[in-house]
Order: C-alpha cells, then structure tokens, then sequence
C-alpha cells in the first residue's frame, strides 16, 4: 500500500494500463537528451546533465553518463529539462476551451502537460474514452468520478449516474462501493455549497458522510479531492481526511488553527487561482460591486495559498480548466505564474506543477521528477523558469513515455485532428425495456435529465410491467416552480455517450407511447440536438419519426450543417410543463427502422 491508502504505483489507467501516448505514438528505443540543465523536482538544484531514455523510462541522469552508441541524441545545450507537468483539476467538458477530447489532449501536450485530472464526465464513459486517448497521443489522464449532495455543487445539473448524490454515511459507502466496477482513478466530492457570496448557497456535504466516503474510498485504495471553498469547510474535509483540497479557500483569510489542521491531516492543497483570477480575461474591466467583491475573493485566495506553503502544507497544481474563460492547456501554465504572484518562489511552482502534484495522487513512485526508473515525462523549455516563471511558455519539445509528442518535426497520429471517436454501426432494436439488470438492449444506462439549479423538478423513471405485454418505461414527474421545466429520460446508443453509431442504414426511430399531451422526441448528436414533437393519448399507439421529420433544437453551441445520420450520440423523450404541474408518459420498443 502506497501513502495515505493508495498504491504507490497509483491509477487504473497509468499503471494498471498501456499508456495513452505509447499507444499511438512510438518511443525510439534509445533516447540521450545532451547537454539540458535538469530541474529534476527532486529538490537538488538545476544542473547540467545527460538524460538516457530507454523503453519510455529515464535510464540514466548524470553529469558523466555516456551516450549509448545508435543512441538518437537530443541536443539540449541551454535549454531546460523538467518533469511533465500535472494539473489535477481540469473538466473535459464539451462547453470547454476546447471542446472536444483530441483538441483538448493537443493544448495540454502543447503546454508541457504530461498527466491531468479530468473531472467531468460520467463513469459509464471512462472505458470508451480510456480507448479513445489510445488512439492519440495525448497525456496521462485520470478519470474522477464525482459525489455531491442532493441539491449541492455537481448534482444541480449532473444526473445520478454522473454525479452521486449522497445524504448520509450508509450512502457514501454503497456509491463508492457502486463505483468501483468502473475503476475510476480518484473520486471528487463536492463538500461545500457556498456560491462565493453572489447566489443563494447549495447544500454542503456533513463531516459524517464525508468521512465514509474517503474512508470507503481508501480501502478501495481510492483517493479523494474535494471542492471546498471555504475555511469552515476546509476544515470539515481536513478533518475526514481527503487527499487533496481543491479550489481556493477564499471567503476569509485563513486562521492559524485551521493552516495547522490541514497540515496535521496531510491534505494537499490545490487552489486554482487561474479560474478565479479576475483579469483572466485580459481585458480591461469596468470597477462594478461585483468585480470588487472578486477581487477580494482572489485577495483572500492568494493570501491563503501563501499561508498553506508557508506552514508546509503540500501545494499542488490544479486550474478547473473548461470552465468559463479558463482554457485547456495554458491555464496550467498561468497557474504557476499565479502562484508566484501569491508569493511562492518559481521554485516552488515548479515544484507544485510537478513532483507534489505527483505525491498528492499516489503517483510518484512513477513519475513526477526525473530519476532512473521513472516514465519519461519530460518538457523541454528555451529559458530558465526556476529565474523566471514566465519561461515555462517557451516549451520547445514534449516527451510522453519516452515519446516525442510535440515539437521537432513531430506529426501526430491522425486521430488528433478528429472531433469524434470513428462512427460504430449500431443494432436495430434501442431498447424494449426487458433486460433485468435495468440497461438498454444497447447494453448503455439510461440517464435521467430533468432541468437545472438547486430547485430540480422530480422524476422517477422506472420500468414498469406493461399489463401482459412485457415491460416498459414510465416517466412521471412534478414540474419545479421555475420557467421552462422539464423532465426527461436519455438512452445513450452506446456506453457513456461517447463513441458516435451510424444509423444512415436506417430511415428512423419507431417506437409505442402513450401519455398526456405532447412531448418531445429528441436525437443527440456529436454536434447539434435534433427534435421532433410527439402527442401522446391514454391509449397505447405505434409512431414513426422519419429522420427527415427532425429540425434542430434551438440552444448555444449548435452547429449549423446538415443531418448525416453517422454522427448520433443518444435518443431522449422528454416533456415540460407548467410550474407544479405533473407529467408521465410511458414508452415501449424502441427501435431504428
């Protein structure tokens, strides 16, 4: 057992698993990087050396090593030689910067970032886009499955399947027990509902559930990070013992007992200041109530940060990139720039976006520094950052595993410029609802999807018998008091709504309804979402919806090209109605016809 309940050799996907990047992109057999001042993150101070890489590992490190002969020799003369760099809190969210997973892998490898955290997407995705990074070369990723509370952050959009929600100790421990089949590589518990002063607060997670869940979650050798942006709360989690703080505690500057707390408990700590940073967007900003109450928040973080390191508290990297104006790729460099405008040293940024980071998620054993025996994750810079931190933007090449994936000549491998997985042909029959163990006849899981906030409209889908005529799915819900509510149920085409099926061999979706009223028909697909509208009676009746009978639904971010009918993600039923109101609809044997 590796620290604080995890293998030292840590991760489903970076240990247990080929790499991501050997897998598309192939290493040479001997590599010597000659001549390079090595930042190794060990704590020595930078020093002129040779690197030998051989089978993706740092073989030698040293002022006197010799180059093998047939070696392919790296001329490094000064230049820079750091670890990859880590960020253990990004979203791969299609609403990111960029959008989709290939784009994203490119600004990360771009960037020097070798290994990343990504927080968004729900377990049932984690092994087809465990295959999809195969296919790039990309970096190190680590899938974190989420828990919040009903009502709290993360679960006043997510669905159950995507984010848990959790009301108690004996509900920590049966979801994390529930998410280990899919072999997530940490967990991310949403502990603290304060909306930093400018909206009513979410629900926040008790020390008492919080505590099962990481307890729950190590002895499945789990670890644990948390959003927590309070001092209060960044008490409570200390206390439970999760691994890594995330986000700035930025509602006060933080007190002597609380800074002695988290250090007593071992936590990390990972503040995120480029999310938060007010004149992130590089524009000049009118001085509003809001903007000032910002620029407070931010005060209060950056003093924080400050005071954590000061004690000894393991400062890590971290950015909560894909969120709003907080690009993939260069946010994890503008972190450490932040962190030295908090008062660290170049140094101890470096340090942060590196072996720290590595130590905080169990993974140092493997990589995180440059020593023998350790995966050649490797950045290569024209400048000096332990001088200057501004020069960790002057990356010149990147080595994942040994191989080169940016820089020199480098060309990646073709599925780096696609915007989707390849289309997979897909089966007529969607879903008749007659499997037992509650999944499609696509094998996929049904998601709930009703409307958004703290204040969630009510569903229950279930299956039901269908009065001697097998069983079928019914959806019954009570509307929020909001406007435009809704509720819905989602049947990805295949798991994790990731890899897109092809359905041109088909001229539509065919299914049996019955209900109250009209109800939308939907088909998701990699770009746009396509709808029909669909009346349902008392009786049960067969419809058809040709695809040429879909237009496209209104909302942000719609493409504006044809329908394909290669490109489909999921089909969706859902309806909405008046504030309080109540709707059900029933649906039966779905299918492509």
């Amino acid at each position: 057992m590796g620290e604080r309940g995890r293998p030292a050799a840590a991760g489903w996907v970076a240990i247990g698993l080929l790499s991501v990047a050997s897998a598309a992109v192939a290493a040479e057999p001997v590599t010597a990087i000659v001549g390079a001042t090595v930042f190794d993150a060990t704590g020595a101070p930078p020093r002129v050396a040779t690197v030998i890489i051989r089978e993706g590992r740092v073989a030698q490190v040293g002022a006197k090593v010799r180059v093998p002969r047939g070696a392919k020799v790296i001329d490094a003369k000064g230049k820079a030689l750091l670890p990859g760099f880590f960020d253990v809190h990004t979203h791969w969210t299609p609403g990111g910067d960029p959008r989709v997973t290939p784009a994203i892998a490119n600004a990360y490898i771009a960037a020097g970032v070798t290994t990343v955290n990504d927080f968004h997407q729900q377990p049932e995705s984690f092994a087809p886009r465990r295959r999809w990074l195969g296919s790039l070369a990309a970096p190190h990723v680590n899938f974190v499955a989420r828990m919040s509370t009903p009502g709290g952050h993360g679960a006043d959009w997510a669905d159950e399947a995507t984010t848990k929600w959790l009301s108690s100790p004996q509900d920590a421990r049966t979801e994390v027990k529930a998410l280990v089949p899919y072999k997530p590589d940490f967990i991310k518990a949403f502990t603290d509902g304060w909306r930093y002063g400018v909206s009513a607060d979410n629900t926040s997670m008790d020390q008492g559930t919080l505590s099962a869940l990481v307890d729950e979650a190590h002895k499945n050798d789990i670890r644990v990070l948390t959003h927590t942006v309070t001092i209060e709360r960044g008490a409570i989690a200390a206390r439970a013992k999760v691994d890594i703080i995330a986000h700035s505690l930025q509602d006060r500057l933080i007190d002597a007992e609380t800074v002695a707390l988290i250090k007593a408990a071992g936590a990390a700590y990972a503040p995120t200041l480029a999310v938060y940073d007010p004149d992130k967007s590089g524009r000049e900003q009118p001085d509003t109530p809001a903007r000032r109450h910002s620029i407070t928040k931010f005060g209060y973080a950056l003093g924080n940060v400050k005071a954590l390191s000061d004690a000894g508290v393991n400062v890590v990297l971290g950015t909560d990139a894909g969120m709003p104006g907080t690009p993939h790729g260069v946010s994890t460099l503008r972190e450490m720039e932040l962190l030295v405008k908090a008062g660290l040293t170049p140094t101890q940024a470096l340090m942060a976006g590196t072996s720290n980071s590595a130590r905080a998620l169990g993974e140092i054993a493997d990589r995180g520094t440059i020593e023998a025996g350790k995966r050649a994750d490797l950045v290569l810079i024209s400048g000096a950052p332990w001088n200057d931190i501004a020069d960790v933007r002057k990356i010149e090449r990147v080595f994942v595993d040994g191989a080169p994936v940016h820089g020199a000549r480098f060309k990646a491998p073709a599925a780096n410029s696609a915007t989707a997985m390849p289309a997979i042909k897909v089966a007529a029959l969607i879903d008749d609802f007659e499997r037992a163990d509650g999944r499609s006849s696509l094998d996929t899981l049904r998601l709930n999807d009703m409307d958004g906030g703290i204040d969630r409209t009510l569903q229950v889908a279930q299956v039901i018998d269908r009065a001697g005529a097998g069983h079928a799915l019914s959806l019954a819900a009570r509307m929020a008091a909001k406007d435009d509510p809704s509720a819905g149920v989602i049947i990805p085409l295949s798991r994790g709504s990731v890899e897109p099926v092809d359905a041109r061999a088909f001229r539509g979706v065919r299914f049996e309804v019955r209900g109250a009223g009209t109800y939308d028909f939907d088909i998701n697909t990699t770009n746009s979402k396509w709808r029909a509208e669909v009346t349902a009676g008392g009786d049960w009746r067969a419809v058809e919806v040709p695809f040429g009978a879909l237009r496209r639904a209104a909302g942000r971010g719609q493409a504006t090209g044809p329908w394909t009918g290669d490109d489909l993600l999921e089909v969706e039923f859902a309806g909405s109605r008046g504030p309080g109101e109540k709707l059900w609809l029933e649906v039966d044997n779905v299918t492509f016809y």
